[in-house]
């Protein structure tokens, strides 16, 4: 498929047909142009006429860039349950190896930061080496370090397994996945990186009620054998199809200047990025919700335990199960649902949209925590409130910094994510021990969620703008 557009720029003293290459070239930096010097415009007068180009991209499936989304998800799928199962294995880990709960959970803190403050390095070697090649290394590490988590005897030894060699292999699929995803979709920014970031929140939903019955029945070391295996082959048959866009290759009927959202005019660089105010308020912000995010996500099990409500049936089920499950349908509806929302009616807006709904289902949740049924409605709504976080931020900073560089500068804005998962799991654990109850913790989630939402309105909207007006 190929594009051709004619453009007409008049010539004035000091300005040659190579100077029209570069005006048309430097906003993007990555279309191809041929110029036709010296053409009439309809008015007779002397000028430069552009032609510009599309490439053409092959004809087999996996080109589509609706495939590449579903293989994306699909990746995405099979590394959500060492996250989002993990609270499942803290009560026969805890057992078994004989540890505080504090102790414990940093194996989840060590699983986010791997796959946190290492992205930008694994997001350099998605796009040096490609997607097929890391992506496949990623599930091959993320299913491997549940089948090694299973032998383990110590502390140190799941430290290492579950950690370190699953976070680093979720953490190159993630990264890899979302930068590609921001890549096909410059003008469904929001909505696609939502899909394919939905696929992490959505896969635990398959896995949370079988891991959970296989635990009981066979044991915790069974099921991560098991699944271990099961979620490495997905990931990495799903790999193989996945592909980088040709250079410059644009939908067909997109042009920057028609989005509907704040875009760059141009692409920044990692260093360039990094010097900006912009970007360090977006790291930010997202580590306030990721800190917030993750206090609740890695101690579900806990509350439910200490409130006495997980084994009481809802519906028939376990509520704690059933409030697992229902959290993976809600984290991840919530990032494509705002991802599209954000598309129509900007990122701030949209931020300060969820971030508030978080703080008021938290203060909420924290008043009915002892009842079953709304406590597996309101931690529903909690991850309805906080997930869209990994479709909001991504398409924002792609928005802002452009999306030659996407991928790497992601990467450097998911480290943020590391920041959450330092501040989160323990500094919830911990000011439980210290004050003997989970009060604190609420309080403290519920602030960082309204603080945030007041400065996307009122402080990062006038940033992005002025920095868009100063290109």
């Amino acid at each position: 498929m190929r594009a051709t557009i004619h453009t007409y720029i008049p010539e004035r003293e000091g300005f040659s047909p190579s100077d029209a290459f570069m005006a048309l070239r430097s906003p993007s930096g990555s279309p191809i142009m041929t110029l036709i010097p010296l053409g009439l415009d309809p008015t007779g007068k002397l000028g430069v006429v552009v032609t510009v180009m599309n490439p053409t991209i092959p004809i087999a499936w996996y080109w589509n860039r609706w495939c590449q989304l579903i293989l994306g998800l699909i990746a995405m799928m099979a590394i959500s349950s060492p996250p989002y199962v993990w609270t499942l294995f803290t009560g026969p880990l805890n057992q078994k190896l004989g540890t505080t709960l504090a102790e414990l959970q940093w194996t989840f803190s060590l699983l986010i930061i791997l796959q946190t403050w290492c992205s930008p390095l694994q997001a350099y070697l998605v796009d040096r080496f490609g997607p097929r090649l890391l992506i496949s290394m990623g599930a091959l590490m993320s299913g491997g370090g549940w089948v090694l988590s299973s032998y383990v005897n110590d502390i140190w030894a799941l430290y290492f397994t579950y950690g370190v060699i699953c976070g680093f292999g979720t953490g190159i699929i993630y990264v890899g996945i979302i930068g590609l995803m921001v890549r096909w979709f410059p003008d469904r920014r929001g909505l696609a990186t939502g899909l394919a970031a939905a696929g992490y929140g959505f896969g635990a939903i398959f896995t949370s009620f079988p891991i959970d019955s296989m635990i009981k029945s066979d044991g915790y070391a069974h099921a991560l054998v098991v699944w271990g295996i099961i979620q490495g082959i997905i990931g990495l048959i799903a790999a193989q199809w996945l592909r980088v866009p040709p250079e410059g290759w644009r939908p067909e009927g997109y042009s920057p200047a028609s989005a509907t959202t704040m875009q760059a005019k141009r692409s920044y660089s990692p260093a360039e990025m990094l010097k900006t105010p912009t970007f360090w308020l977006l790291f930010v912000m997202m580590s306030m919700m990721s800190t917030s995010g993750l206090m609740v996500v890695s101690n579900v099990g806990p509350f439910a335990n200490e409130y006495k409500v997980a084994q009481a049936l809802v519906f028939g089920m376990a509520a704690l199960p059933l409030s697992l499950t229902l959290s993976r349908f809600t984290n991840g509806l919530t990032r494509p649902f705002f991802g599209w929302v954000s598309d129509q009616i900007g990122r701030e807006m949209t931020m300060a949209l969820a971030f508030s709904l978080e703080c008021a289902a938290i203060l909420v949740l924290f008043a009915f925590i002892d009842q079953p049924a709304l406590f597996v409605v309101l931690t529903g709504l909690v991850f309805f409130g906080w997930g869209e976080i990994f479709s909001l931020f991504p398409s924002t900073l792609t928005d802002t910094f452009g999306p030659k560089y996407a991928a790497t500068n992601y990467g450097f804005l998911y480290v943020a994510q590391g920041v959450g998962s330092i501040l989160g799991g323990p500094a919830a654990a911990f000011l439980k021990q210290t004050t003997g109850s989970w009060t604190s913790v609420f309080i403290i989630v519920a602030l960082l969620d309204a603080v945030t939402a007041l400065l996307a309105i009122t402080v990062l909207k006038k940033m992005r703008s002025r920095h868009m007006q100063a290109e």
